[in-house]
């Protein structure tokens, strides 16, 4: 080996360490590290290709390269997706029924749906290239909240729809407060919103009581029950719910109460009492919408951590672990969160199979995700919808 320096006066040890040979076998296999150049290849003139760009970002390294493994294993999932397959009329339930050869969870925190995500998420879910959907509270009312016109509600406003704004994170809290302002991060919520979001929702729970009176015990609502109704009620192109609704594609919130939502079913036990929701009924239809992919396959994404992934990997345990896993989310696995678990830990519980592609990608998931939508679901959704016209 040519150092270009003499070795003749170096401590024996001083060579061992700072001059030690390579394997040549050790890399042999591996990419070597390279990014893009911004350079037309062929003119060497300056210029950029966005595929090719996102393309680099498998040899570029840290979180890139991550992101580069994401978009990869969610077009194997794409791939799984379009294989032929024969849904099984046997099972009754239509939002439960697998209908490709990769059943796809997604699952996000309520902040998604708060930011601009909420029009990526909703982009999927009409072109039904997702097929299940699990989230917080705020995941589900967010979404409603942002299709409700403000100049219907019984209070003064000159605004229409209620909208969510761009704000800062340094705003103080307490003159937020002194506005009627809720503060999400960078983002900002007028309360406004949420006088409207209860004059619109409390009708729909007193209608549902009703029902469920009339029912004599044989009608039961469960969260997702419930938020297939919300989205049949608010019958809006815009909402998430709505296109779920529609396309029979089930939204799973086990934390239901855990946002304005569970205030406003807070209200309707002083205004109307007795509206039931059953959680167990919903653990049993995630599970076996699970247990029905035994014979295919599953791939999960999950945007961010808490209760929204550990749900939709605990579903998964049920057919014995996901064949393709992509976390995005910036937790860390050191204080033992399953927020911050890498997909390696889920493998342990039987949630993620030992063979399965998986990657989690340290990076805020309103960067990472529009760039892995754009890389996947877009141009499946374009080659499908080639040859499937009746697609929305």
């Amino acid at each position: 080996m040519s150092t270009g320096t003499s070795n003749q006066h170096l401590p024996s040890v001083t060579a061992e360490a700072v001059l030690r040979p390579s394997s040549k076998s050790f890399c042999k296999d591996l990419d070597s590290v390279h990014g893009y150049t911004f350079e037309d290849p062929k003119t060497g003139k300056p210029d950029l290709d966005y595929d090719n760009l996102l393309a680099s970002f498998l040899t570029t390294g840290f979180q890139a390269t991550h992101l580069g493994t994401s978009i990869d294993i969610v077009n194997d999932m794409l791939r799984e997706r379009s294989q032929p397959f024969t849904p099984d009329e046997m099972i009754e339930d239509e939002f439960t029924r697998p209908r490709t050869g990769c059943t796809i969870f997604l699952a996000y925190t309520s902040n998604m749906i708060s930011s601009g995500i909420r029009e990526h998420i909703r982009f999927l879910v009409k072109y039904r290239l997702v097929d299940c959907l699990v989230t917080t509270a705020g995941g589900v009312e967010e979404d409603l909240i942002k299709c409700l016109d403000l100049r219907q509600g019984n209070h003064d406003s000159s605004a229409n729809k209620a909208e969510t704004y761009v704000g800062g994170f340094r705003l103080p809290g307490s003159r937020l407060r002194e506005h009627g302002i809720n503060r999400i991060g960078n983002l900002l919520v007028p309360n406004d919103n949420y006088c409207q979001f209860e004059d619109w929702l409390l009708p729909i729970l007193d209608k549902m009581l009703e029902e469920q009176k009339a029912g004599n015990g044989k009608l039961v609502w469960s969260p997702s029950k419930l938020i297939e109704r919300l989205g049949i009620e608010i019958n809006d192109i815009n909402s998430v719910c709505y296109w779920a609704a529609k396309n029979k594609i089930p939204i799973f919130c086990p934390a239901i109460t855990d946002g304005s939502l569970g205030d406003m079913l807070h209200f309707h036990t002083f205004r109307s009492p007795g509206l039931i929701l059953d959680l167990v009924s919903d653990i049993r239809r995630i599970n076996t919408f699970a247990h029905n992919t035994e014979s295919s396959k599953t791939g999960v994404i999950i945007l961010g951590g808490g209760v929204a992934k550990h749900h939709t990997m605990n579903a998964n345990l049920m057919r014995n672990g996901a064949n393709y896993t992509v976390f995005i989310n910036t937790a860390s696995e050191f204080d033992g969160s399953d927020s911050g678990a890498e997909p390696d830990e889920a493998v342990s519980w039987g949630k993620v199979r030992a063979d399965a592609r998986s990657v989690k990608v340290n990076c805020d998931a309103s960067i990472a995700f529009p760039l892995l939508v754009a890389q996947t679901f877009l141009k499946f959704a374009k080659s499908v919808h080639e040859t499937h016209k009746d697609m929305p």
